[in-house]
């Protein structure tokens, strides 16, 4: 199974840099805490439909984002697929997705994950288990990563997004290991990461938000 293609990703980060840029006003803060090489895995908090496209633009690599199948509608399939992003079917297990995913880390890309599933609050309460699996899979740092401002609702123009010109802040945090040291990927173990996991988000997150006054 081919690995998504890096060129496409970069592509994707360029347009969304000129998409973002161009209808809001990003802050970002910390982005060279970013490894510059090696595998990677951004965990990003989900409270809104730009929150993807913002961190793909603004992060300082290519990330290909393990995407919900549903989004993958009429000409968005091929556009989305062409960009280097995953396609999941977040109802099951897809392995399909999950060989793509690793395949990216594998070749020492940059993986982008919304740890909560779906939208929601955006703040880290519910994880699922898949970033501790990546991370202990893989052994690739995760990159906490927070997106504040984007469910903005004052002020809004078209229904779903933030006010157009509105700031919103994208706080990267400090890389750290998931894993225990020892390699397993047992459910006791994947518990435990996810755990951790939890905790490095969450306190990430109220740093970032003392850090913009959000």
């Amino acid at each position: 199974m081919s690995v998504p293609s890096q060129r496409g990703a970069e592509t994707g980060r360029r347009i969304g840099v000129g998409l973002m840029y161009g209808l809001w006003k990003p802050r970002v803060l910390g982005s060279w805490k970013v490894p510059a090489q090696g595998p990677a895995i951004l965990a990003v908090n989900h409270s809104h439909n730009i929150d993807g496209p913002m961190v793909m633009g603004v992060a300082p690599r290519p990330t290909h984002f393990l995407i919900k199948k549903e989004a993958f509608v009429g000409p968005l399939d091929p556009f989305l697929t062409r960009i280097g992003q995953l396609k999941v079917d977040r109802h099951s297990t897809d392995r399909a997705a999950i060989t793509r995913a690793l395949g990216v880390l594998e070749a020492g890309g940059v993986l982008g994950i919304f740890p909560e599933g779906s939208r929601g609050d955006g703040d880290f309460a519910a994880l699922r288990a898949g970033l501790a699996y990546f991370a202990v899979r893989s052994g690739a740092p995760i990159v906490p990563v927070a997106v504040l401002g984007s469910s903005e609702r004052r002020g809004r123009l078209i229904k779903g997004l933030p006010p157009l010109r509105a700031r919103v802040d994208v706080v990267f945090g400090d890389p750290f290991e998931a894993g225990d040291g020892s390699g397993r990927r047992t459910r006791k173990a994947l518990d435990e990461a996810t755990e951790r996991i939890q905790k490095q988000l969450t306190s990430h997150l109220e740093n970032a938000r003392r850090l913009t006054g959000r």
